[in-house]
């Protein structure tokens, strides 16, 4: 009997894990890929626990290899920001199902705290850095609403928010710009050294958006999963990890306020 009920669970066993798959999960290089893990990766092995499945950190060297990826398919699941979403839900599909909770993504402006700029009508003619081209909140916006100012500067691209924050407070740029959230989640020994001397105006912010190939009924288990995180003291612990508040459902729609910014920086990449 107790021969027939161990091979009774060694092939339950083998069964469920001859079922269970590897869901590769891209975010978004805004900071380092060892800071992007140790965030990110309790939420993902939570989500492996509540799904069943092998839910993998991946991310890119920088935001440009990200966007290639993206646009390749490499990503069951893709933690991308807004404009991104607007261009990869055209091509090659992606589509959004969560974003952060009751929160809009803000561009900033971070600069030294020692600093004697007060207005950034002090910035013109200075070189500062920005993470990405197409970087949304932390780039694109802001660029463009210095420029509506006629404040010109010259962009300096290091790859990452945390390079960003890291580079103005070693003194190499005057400015730099980034996101609220990078900013509360950058390390206490660099954010210490920063303060914020400018924001954008609100937008929705990035979305969770699954590939056209992936299975609906699979994408829509790990939006329960994540929406459960709103309801355990272990989830929303998790979700300091990142600086979420919280998730909620999403839809295509949500974006639509980025869209009417008409940003064109990627349409080659749908066009071709």
């Amino acid at each position: 009997m107790k021969r027939t009920l161990s091979v009774l669970v060694f092939s339950i066993s083998t069964a469920f894990y001859a079922s269970a798959q590897t869901i590769t999960f891209g975010i978004v290089p805004q900071q380092s890929a060892v800071t992007l893990a140790k965030n990110w990766g309790p939420i993902l092995q939570y989500l492996s626990q509540q799904v069943g499945h092998d839910v993998v950190f991946r991310t890119a060297k920088d935001i440009p290899e990200f966007e290639k990826r993206v646009l390749a398919g490499e990503y069951d699941i893709a933690y991308m920001n807004p404009y991104h979403y607007t261009v990869f839900h055209q091509k090659p599909g992606y589509t959004a199902f969560a974003k952060q909770k009751n929160k809009q993504i803000r561009g900033i402006l971070v600069i030294n705290k020692n600093a004697p700029i007060t207005a950034i009508e002090q910035l013109n003619g200075k070189s500062l850095a920005f993470p990405s081209p197409v970087a949304f909140a932390a780039t694109v916006v802001p660029m463009s609403a210095l420029a509506q100012k006629g404040i010109h500067v010259e962009p300096k691209y290091v790859s990452s928010h945390e390079s960003v924050y890291l580079n103005v407070a070693q003194g190499f740029f005057p400015a730099g710009g980034g996101i609220e959230r990078t900013f509360n989640n950058s390390a206490p020994e660099i954010r210490d050294q920063l303060r914020i001397l400018w924001r954008t105006p609100g937008y929705t912010p990035h979305a969770f958006a699954f590939h056209p190939g992936f299975n609906p009924e699979l994408a829509e288990q790990i939006q329960s999963a994540l929406l459960a995180m709103n309801d355990s003291k272990e989830g929303l612990e998790l979700l300091k990890n990142i600086s979420f508040n919280g998730i909620s459902p999403a839809q295509d729609s949500d974006w639509d306020d980025v869209r009417a910014l008409h940003i064109t920086l990627l349409e080659h990449m749908v066009e071709e």
